[in-house]
């Protein structure tokens, strides 16, 4: 079996944690990804009601399963209400990301709850751990939905040289050949999100779907056009990776156009509402060349571990014969 962090402290069966991707990781999909051996984790937007977190923990715990809770800390100082709702569901772990969880780390970790920072820089793991992490997510950008500039074996290579505390690697992994490559690298685990979009358990739209496996790798973009569009306040510095459509092509470098254009914005907002997505947004990752069907989250998580485990016994016996 693989050893590492993940699985000797937290007692998991695969180093692996699904991604809190907001509008998709529900209550279902994080249990069916404990149930499977890894750690699930609920995704809660800037918008969510707080309600919201208590329905999909109570799903997620179902069978007394563990799992996480990912927060926007964006969106934290105008919407406290979101972090009280999160740790009264004492989830096993919070998640931040997209902001400093400095303000809010005495909160989690007294209410005996596990804190990790998902992170786009070396500065940004060193800030982490100063405030209290528990573990860094190190997230590339290869990874789907909203990311930095840096990629994910060179970001992983910075943190693990700046911090002392656990890293999970985020970015690019959908394939036992990419876990193993991030645990060869000194990784404890990886951070997975684009392979859980099509899971049977997943919140992703059918139409969605479909889009998702018929992509290729090569058929994603960077950008800031929707979250200008429609007026969602993330960091300029986090643009969000997208598979592209009608409306980047049309629209994608000239965001400040598009916010500006009442009809592409009247326009965009009514997609988004249809879920249209010739013209709203799919976030996802460039692994998305890697899905290849529908399935179970367990069927997987248990590809993407038990392959690893076995590349890493072959590959590492005959590296260092």
């Amino acid at each position: 079996m693989l050893k590492t962090f993940l699985t000797e402290a937290w007692g998991l069966r695969y180093p692996l944690i699904g991604a809190p991707m907001a509008g998709v990781a529900f209550g279902a999909l994080a249990n069916a990804v404990s149930r499977a051996g890894a750690l699930g984790m609920i995704g809660i937007g800037s918008s969510d009601p707080t309600d919201k977190i208590e329905r999909e923990a109570s799903i997620a715990r179902d069978g007394e399963m563990r799992f996480g809770i990912g927060l926007m800390a964006w969106a934290l100082p105008q919407r406290d209400e979101l972090l009280e709702a999160a740790i009264a569901a004492q989830p096993f772990v919070i998640s931040m990301t997209g902001g400093s969880i400095a303000p809010y780390a005495a909160r989690v970790r007294e209410a005996g709850i596990l804190l990790a920072a998902q992170v786009n820089t070396g500065a940004d793991a060193r800030e982490a751990e100063a405030a209290g992490a528990d573990f860094i997510v190190a997230q590339g950008t290869e990874a789907g939905g909203h990311t930095g500039d840096v990629a994910t074996l060179t970001l992983l290579q910075l943190v693990l040289a700046a911090v002392r505390v656990p890293v999970v690697a985020a970015g690019g992994i959908a394939s036992a050949r990419g876990l193993a490559a991030v645990l060869a690298a000194g990784a404890q685990g990886a951070w997975i999100g684009t392979p859980l979009l099509a899971a049977h358990e997943a919140g992703t739209p059918p139409a969605a779907r479909a889009r998702i496996i018929a992509a290729k790798e090569d058929e994603t973009v960077l950008t800031r056009v929707f979250d200008r569009t429609l007026g969602i306040k993330w960091p300029a510095r986090y643009p969000g990776r997208a598979l592209v459509n009608r409306f980047t092509q049309e629209w994608h470098g000239r965001e400040d156009e598009a916010a500006t254009n009442a009809t592409t914005v009247s326009t965009l907002k009514s997609a988004t509402a249809a879920k249209d997505f010739n013209l709203t947004y799919i976030y996802a990752g460039q692994s998305v060349g890697l899905i290849e069907r529908e399935r179970p989250a367990a069927e997987i998580v248990a590809e993407i571990g038990d392959g690893a485990e076995r590349i890493l016994r072959e590959r590492l016996d005959s590296v260092l014969e």
